[in-house]
Protein backbone atom coordinates (compact mmCIF):
# COMPACT_ATOMS: atom_id res chain seq x y z
CA UNK A 1 0.00 0.00 0.00
CA UNK A 2 1.40 3.09 -1.41
CA UNK A 3 0.82 5.73 1.98
CA UNK A 4 2.73 8.56 0.99
CA UNK A 5 4.41 10.03 -2.22
CA UNK A 6 5.46 13.68 -2.94
CA UNK A 7 7.90 16.37 -4.15
CA UNK A 8 7.85 19.15 -1.85
CA UNK A 9 10.12 22.20 -1.55
CA UNK A 10 9.16 22.27 2.66
CA UNK A 11 11.79 20.14 4.86
CA UNK A 12 10.88 16.29 4.64
CA UNK A 13 9.84 14.66 7.79
CA UNK A 14 12.08 11.34 8.77
CA UNK A 15 9.32 10.59 11.78
CA UNK A 16 5.93 11.55 9.67
CA UNK A 17 7.21 8.69 6.96
CA UNK A 18 7.77 6.27 9.70
CA UNK A 19 4.48 6.98 11.12
CA UNK A 20 2.79 6.61 7.83
CA UNK A 21 4.05 3.11 7.47
CA UNK A 22 3.63 2.16 10.70
CA UNK A 23 0.73 -1.14 11.47
CA UNK A 24 0.36 -3.24 13.87
CA UNK A 25 0.65 -6.16 11.11
CA UNK A 26 4.13 -4.65 9.89
CA UNK A 27 7.17 -6.42 11.91
CA UNK A 28 10.25 -4.64 9.89
CA UNK A 29 10.90 -1.35 8.66
CA UNK A 30 13.38 -0.03 6.71
CA UNK A 31 14.48 3.67 6.20
CA UNK A 32 16.49 5.67 4.12
CA UNK A 33 17.56 9.01 4.14
CA UNK A 34 19.52 10.70 1.76
CA UNK A 35 21.14 13.85 3.09
CA UNK A 36 23.39 16.93 1.31
CA UNK A 37 27.09 16.41 2.31
CA UNK A 38 29.63 19.06 2.07
CA UNK A 39 31.75 16.95 -0.52
CA UNK A 40 31.32 15.03 -3.80
CA UNK A 41 33.86 13.61 -6.24
CA UNK A 42 33.14 16.36 -9.07
CA UNK A 43 33.90 19.05 -6.56
CA UNK A 44 37.03 21.03 -6.99
CA UNK A 45 36.12 22.07 -3.12
CA UNK A 46 33.79 22.10 -0.57
CA UNK A 47 30.25 21.74 -1.27
CA UNK A 48 28.27 24.42 0.40
CA UNK A 49 24.55 24.11 -0.72
CA UNK A 50 22.23 21.96 -3.21
CA UNK A 51 19.37 22.99 -5.68
CA UNK A 52 17.44 20.88 -6.45
CA UNK A 53 14.90 21.47 -9.47
CA UNK A 54 11.63 19.40 -10.41
CA UNK A 55 9.92 18.80 -14.12
CA UNK A 56 6.42 19.30 -13.63
CA UNK A 57 5.48 15.98 -13.80
CA UNK A 58 7.87 14.80 -10.79
CA UNK A 59 5.35 14.05 -8.36
CA UNK A 60 3.21 11.67 -10.58
CA UNK A 61 6.85 9.62 -11.73
CA UNK A 62 7.16 9.37 -8.10
CA UNK A 63 3.28 8.02 -7.10
CA UNK A 64 4.49 5.53 -10.38
CA UNK A 65 7.98 4.18 -8.97
CA UNK A 66 6.14 3.99 -5.62
CA UNK A 67 2.90 1.75 -7.21
CA UNK A 68 5.52 -0.12 -9.27
CA UNK A 69 7.56 -1.56 -6.09
CA UNK A 70 4.67 -2.53 -3.96
CA UNK A 71 3.82 -5.85 -3.33
CA UNK A 72 1.05 -7.29 -0.73
CA UNK A 73 2.01 -6.86 2.79
CA UNK A 74 4.06 -3.13 2.22
CA UNK A 75 3.53 0.12 3.01
CA UNK A 76 5.89 2.91 1.40
CA UNK A 77 6.54 6.14 2.12
CA UNK A 78 8.71 8.15 0.04
CA UNK A 79 9.20 11.61 -0.68
CA UNK A 80 12.46 13.99 -2.35
CA UNK A 81 12.87 17.63 -1.69
CA UNK A 82 13.10 20.19 -4.20
CA UNK A 83 14.47 23.71 -4.03
CA UNK A 84 17.46 24.58 -2.04
CA UNK A 85 19.03 22.21 0.93
CA UNK A 86 21.70 23.08 3.24
CA UNK A 87 24.53 20.58 4.30
CA UNK A 88 22.69 17.84 6.21
CA UNK A 89 19.10 18.34 5.28
CA UNK A 90 17.30 15.84 4.09
CA UNK A 91 16.63 15.43 -0.13
CA UNK A 92 14.86 12.14 0.11
CA UNK A 93 12.85 9.62 2.75
CA UNK A 94 12.20 6.06 1.79
CA UNK A 95 10.57 4.40 4.41
CA UNK A 96 8.84 0.78 3.48
CA UNK A 97 7.05 -1.63 6.11
CA UNK A 98 6.46 -5.09 5.63
CA UNK A 99 5.99 -8.47 8.17
CA UNK A 100 9.12 -9.43 7.65
CA UNK A 101 12.66 -7.61 7.49
CA UNK A 102 14.38 -9.01 4.18
CA UNK A 103 11.49 -7.44 1.82
CA UNK A 104 11.49 -4.30 3.68
CA UNK A 105 14.86 -3.39 3.13
CA UNK A 106 15.17 -5.24 -0.75
CA UNK A 107 11.96 -2.96 -1.46
CA UNK A 108 13.14 -0.12 0.03
CA UNK A 109 16.48 -0.26 -1.42
CA UNK A 110 15.12 -0.97 -4.99
CA UNK A 111 12.89 1.79 -4.79
CA UNK A 112 15.66 4.69 -3.94
CA UNK A 113 17.36 3.36 -7.15
CA UNK A 114 14.67 3.85 -9.06
CA UNK A 115 14.06 7.09 -7.49
CA UNK A 116 18.03 8.20 -8.21
CA UNK A 117 17.54 6.97 -11.77
CA UNK A 118 14.28 7.80 -12.79
CA UNK A 119 12.81 10.89 -10.89
CA UNK A 120 12.99 13.77 -12.97
CA UNK A 121 14.81 16.19 -10.70
CA UNK A 122 17.87 17.47 -11.62
CA UNK A 123 21.08 18.58 -9.01
CA UNK A 124 22.70 21.96 -8.80
CA UNK A 125 26.17 21.88 -6.78
CA UNK A 126 27.21 25.30 -5.29
CA UNK A 127 30.36 25.24 -3.61
CA UNK A 128 31.88 27.02 -1.33
CA UNK A 129 33.71 29.63 -3.85
CA UNK A 130 30.44 30.16 -5.24
CA UNK A 131 31.15 27.98 -8.68
CA UNK A 132 28.62 25.17 -9.48
CA UNK A 133 28.24 22.36 -11.63
CA UNK A 134 25.38 20.29 -12.26
CA UNK A 135 25.78 16.65 -11.46
CA UNK A 136 25.80 14.33 -14.17
CA UNK A 137 26.74 17.14 -16.68
CA UNK A 138 30.10 18.65 -15.38
CA UNK A 139 31.49 21.73 -14.06
CA UNK A 140 29.85 25.02 -15.86
CA UNK A 141 30.87 27.91 -13.72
Amino acid sequence: MIVLTRVSETPLDVTGHMDAVAHDSQGATALFVGTVRDNDPDAVGRVARLEYSAHPDADAVLAELAASADAEGLRIAVSHRIGSLAIGDAAIVCAVSSVHRAEAFDVCRALVESVKAELPVWKKQIEADGSYGWVGLGRLA
